[in-house]
């Protein structure tokens, strides 16, 4: 038995898209520890701010997170060492909202959708286009039989936003400063590189 792929997700109304393949290991590893989600009504405190829940294992981790993902970066080197294919890592998001501040995507049963294109991928189906934040499915790469669901929407929950993901790449920051200690160059490098590929969008 083995593992093709692993799904982290979180809670964003905007900035990070519907389905995302990182294109390296070490990339789906930095969108797993700058993972989010936005606080809602359930939460304490402020609704709205962005509260970091690497890998969602926040709460459950007993040991310093930086040493955790120094973990996951160890375990696809030995993986890759050890001649095996590493497992895709998907990144999804399902809370994107439209400027009246209704959720776009309809959620639920059509999540199959979404995790349809993922296997297509893995089964080289799909090409995707890849994005500043990995990569994404064309409209056309999903099957939208019995869901009237337009280009445009598509768009909105798929598309890159300049500013925000400039803001988003400071929250970052801010978060990588909290886990400073032991926290692995490779995710810093990783960073400086995606801001490379924003600046150059």
């Amino acid at each position: 038995m083995s593992i093709d792929a692993f799904i982290f997700g979180g809670r964003r109304s905007t900035t990070v898209p519907l389905i995302t393949e990182a294109r390296s290991w070490t990339e789906g590893v930095y969108m797993a520890a700058t993972m989010g989600s936005e606080t809602t009504a359930a939460a304490f405190g402020a609704q709205g701010v962005v509260r970091r829940d690497p890998f969602a294992m926040l709460p459950f981790c007993g040991y310093n997170m930086s040493d955790y993902f120094q973990h996951w970066l160890d375990m696809g080197a030995k993986i890759q060492a050890d001649g095996f294919k590493l497992p895709s890592i998907y990144c999804v998001n399902w809370f994107r909202k439209d400027e009246a501040g209704k959720f776009v995507w309809p959620g639920y049963g059509d999540n199959m959708r979404v995790l349809k294109w993922i296997i297509d991928r893995l089964e080289g189906q799909a090409q995707g286009q890849e994005t500043m934040f990995g990569i994404t499915p064309t409209y056309g790469e999903l099957n939208w039989t019995g869901l009237n669901f337009t280009a445009d929407q598509f768009k909105t929950v798929t598309s890159i936003d300049k500013a925000a993901w400039q803001q988003e790449f400071q929250l970052h920051t801010t978060h990588f400063e909290q886990l400073a200690y032991k926290l692995p160059k490779a995710l810093l490098d990783t960073k400086a590189a995606l801001e490379q590929r924003l600046a150059a969008v």
